[in-house]
């Protein structure tokens, strides 16, 4: 198994402010800025523009920066019980750039489409969450199985 969890670990109260928080900072960056926080767009055109070196949009560069920062320092005073990865980093790279694939070809990720285009009642978004979480669910069965 690539990530193991003890769901005894569990704490409802965390993963319901932490959904809060996303959903308050998606709407706000659509209200204020009229954008979409669809990480994959967001560091996909961050990257872009250093490799086409040009500067990149100071929004965009703040909230990656934030996404990293509230993370190291989650884990700091809260770390995930139970959470490990019992494969190597090769194995962890590799399903990293396959999620990174799937995100180009599904034009956008589970934040972009799963939190951002399903608020705005997107078809196109309903799609794609209904195919990432269908293979979500067919992967983690046959991981178990094998």
């Amino acid at each position: 198994m690539l990530f193991q969890f003890d769901s005894t670990a569990f704490t409802p109260g965390t993963a319901i402010a932490g959904g809060a928080l996303i959903g308050l900072a998606a709407g706000a960056l659509a209200l204020g800025a009229g954008k979409i926080a669809g990480i994959s767009g967001i560091l996909g055109s961050t990257l872009n523009d250093l490799t086409a070196r040009t500067r990149p949009d100071g929004w965009r560069v703040t909230f990656l920066a934030g996404i990293v920062i509230a993370s190291f320092i989650w884990a700091l005073f809260a770390p995930v019980p139970g959470a490990g990865f019992d494969q190597s980093w090769p194995v962890i790279a590799m399903a990293g750039l396959f999620v990174g694939l799937g995100t180009r070809m599904g034009s956008g990720c589970a934040s972009g489409h799963g939190v951002c285009g399903l608020s705005r009642l997107s078809v196109r978004s309903a799609a794609a969450v209904a195919v990432f979480m269908g293979f979500g669910m067919a992967t983690a069965v046959l991981s178990q199985r094998l």
